[in-house]
């Protein structure tokens, strides 16, 4: 019987000149060779496709080696179940926390901490990308073994923010989402605007309008005393001279807090941080991107001031910051508003939250180099004109006062954790995302 390469037009042009031999076959040998050449056909085209689906699935990731940020579409009822377990308080007297930017370096800790001691907690997170999203992909799984279910949103999603508070009654926001970084403002001032004051409005919409309204203690910022001269800073001295546009977009944040405050009845507490440092940290913060280059051997910039001096910062270890933030929520009074309305006045309170012992870059470059056994390449530059300042100095005894607060960890001890930290989590190993 003849394949099917006999039936097939030659390939030089011309009439198709069909085999002689089958023009003179019985009609009934002809119907079979038909059939036996379709069904070739029919195989030969299944088995192809079959290739093709095989070869396809192997090619494309699977469900299992690629994140799935929609795996929990927003209103759907796996993702209300996940939302609702996830704020559920272990105890009756536990607090109901939403955090926001919960996969940031703070937000994670705070986090981690709140559903340790019994409390529900959501995190609300954007995952954007102003630095490596793999570590926040790290710092979810960190989470997640924490049971805190993160929802992929942003603050500026007034209708995602509705859905959360349709869902959960919150009796507390964390609200630690923001656009950080100061140098990073001249570059994209429009992210501040958005994130930092836009954000931040939608959000203490929500919470103004809600039935009843939630305390809301949220993240301010050293920076928001600029070029005030006076030290150490506190809570009383002058804010009314950023030196640069993420200053000012906190600022103008806690003049917003205070008119929501004022207006609705919002409990509101802002914290003051002042350059906090640790494991898990911010690869922009330079204790960390010190660490990276020191490693790496290649040269780091340590500025001066202009007669000479070493800038200085009050680095604040992160468990020392958690340990205010916690006492902020356990210490608010409840707002007084309810549905919009405001019954009575409300709590409205400003905490530093700093270490009250400044220690000058090239002292911190001192340690580095001591914990990581390798000689800096050093380089003195003069202070840039771009949004830094010479030094920052907190006054805690207010938050001593009111919150308890008060740092224990002095700047060798939390380094020497972060670099382990850093050690572990750069050294590819699979467990590094179980430290903690």
């Amino acid at each position: 019987m003849a394949s099917l390469l006999d039936t097939t037009p030659p390939s030089t042009p011309g009439k198709f000149k069909p085999d002689k031999s089958s023009a003179y076959l019985h009609p009934h040998h002809r119907s079979l060779r038909l059939h036996s050449s379709l069904s070739k056909l029919t195989f030969y085209s299944f088995l192809f496709l079959i290739l093709f689906l095989f070869f396809f699935l192997l090619s494309s990731p699977s469900p299992s080696s690629r994140h799935q940020p929609n795996t929990y579409p927003p209103g759907g009822p796996l993702w209300e179940k996940k939302v609702v377990k996830s704020a559920r308080p272990k105890s009756r007297g536990g607090l109901t926390v939403l955090v926001t930017g919960a996969a940031g370096f703070v937000g994670t800790h705070v986090s981690v901490s709140l559903k340790r001691r019994g409390d529900g907690v959501l995190g609300l997170d954007n995952f954007n990308h102003y630095y490596d999203i793999n570590l926040k992909r790290a710092r979810q799984k960190v989470l997640e073994r924490s049971g805190v279910f993160i929802v992929e949103g942003d603050i500026n999603d007034m209708t995602l923010l509705k859905k959360l508070f349709d869902v959960v009654f919150f009796t507390h926001v964390m609200h630690l989402a923001a656009q950080a970084g100061v140098r990073y403002a001249m570059q994209n001032p429009k992210s501040y605007v958005h994130s930092n004051i836009g954000g931040f409005v939608n959000l203490l919409e929500v919470c103004k309008s809600a039935n009843p309204q939630p305390v809301v203690v949220w993240a301010s910022s050293s920076s928001v005393y600029g070029l005030n001269s006076k030290v150490p800073f506190s809570e009383k001295d002058r804010t009314d001279q950023p030196a640069s546009l993420y200053a000012a977009t906190k600022k103008a944040g806690e003049e917003i807090a205070h008119t929501y405050n004022h207006i609705y009845g919002l409990s509101i507490t802002g914290l003051r941080f002042f350059t906090v440092y640790g494991p898990w940290g911010r690869p922009d913060m330079a204790y960390f991107f010190f660490t990276k280059d020191i490693l790496k051997g290649k040269e780091i910039g340590v500025f001066e001031t202009a007669d000479g001096r070493s800038v200085a910062r009050d680095f604040t270890y992160i468990d020392d910051i958690v340990n205010g933030c916690l006492a902020a929520l356990d210490t608010a009074k409840k707002s007084t508003g309810s549905g919009g309305k405001k019954r009575g006045p409300a709590q409205f309170r400003v905490f530093n939250l700093g270490n009250t012992s400044p220690v000058p870059v090239s002292r911190l470059v001192g340690i580095l180099e001591s914990l990581l056994q390798v000689k800096a390449k050093k380089k003195v530059l003069p202070l840039p004109r771009n949004g830094d300042v010479e030094f920052t100095h907190a006054n805690i005894s207010l938050a001593q006062k009111d919150l308890g607060y008060k740092p224990t960890t002095d700047l060798e001890t939390g380094l020497k954790k972060f670099v382990r930290w850093y050690l572990s989590y750069y050294s590819g190993s699979k467990k590094k995302t179980s430290s903690w």
